[in-house]
């Protein structure tokens, strides 16, 4: 029964989701030479997951935040996952992105906030009113825009592996090996 209720709730979530914007955000990170991901708290682990994918995919990815990221430049592209759109510490790395020439992709609830006047790209999950997004008992505090924006992310994820007639073989060689 409780799979049921959350199965229904992102099911609703993805349908009222404009179908182009997977089109928009795929055409996104085709043209990027890199590709940058941020979100804080439940929201970045979506967008690692996100970025693991597109590492089996092949693109050149950063965590925003790692040792190891490199600088952001012209021609890249920072991919924010952000429930509020507003979320304070992510505000600067869009800033950032923007000043360089980086493009922006914000993956959110909300089509107007803070981080989506900066955008390139809005990635608004659910439909433009309030309802999308409305507390459903059992999913507390924001569960319903990560899981449906996981699988919008994956849905784009699947768009590409077609598209470029990737199997798990070629993936799984991208795949860490030291784990």
């Amino acid at each position: 029964m409780h799979e049921k209720v959350i199965l229904d709730k992102i099911s609703s979530v993805l349908q009222a989701t404009d179908e182009k914007l997977v089109e928009g955000l795929v055409a996104e990170v085709e043209r990027a030479g890199r590709i940058f991901l941020t979100g804080a708290g439940r929201s970045g682990l979506v967008s690692r997951f996100f970025a693991m994918r597109l590492m089996h995919c092949g693109y050149q990815v950063n965590m925003v935040g790692e040792i190891v990221t490199r600088s952001i430049v012209a021609g890249d592209l920072l991919i924010v996952v952000s429930g509020s759109g507003g979320t304070e510490s992510l505000l600067p790395f869009v800033k950032k992105a923007k000043s360089v020439g980086a493009r922006v992709a914000i993956v959110s609830m909300k089509g107007k906030s803070p981080m989506a006047e900066l955008a390139d790209l809005v990635c608004q999950m659910g439909s433009q009113d309030e309802y999308s997004f409305v507390t459903v008992q059992g999913m507390p505090m924001g569960t319903v825009f990560e899981l449906s924006t996981l699988i919008f992310l994956e849905a784009i994820i699947s768009r590409i592996v077609l598209a470029k007639g990737l199997d798990d073989d070629k993936m799984r060689a991208l795949h860490a090996n030291l784990e």
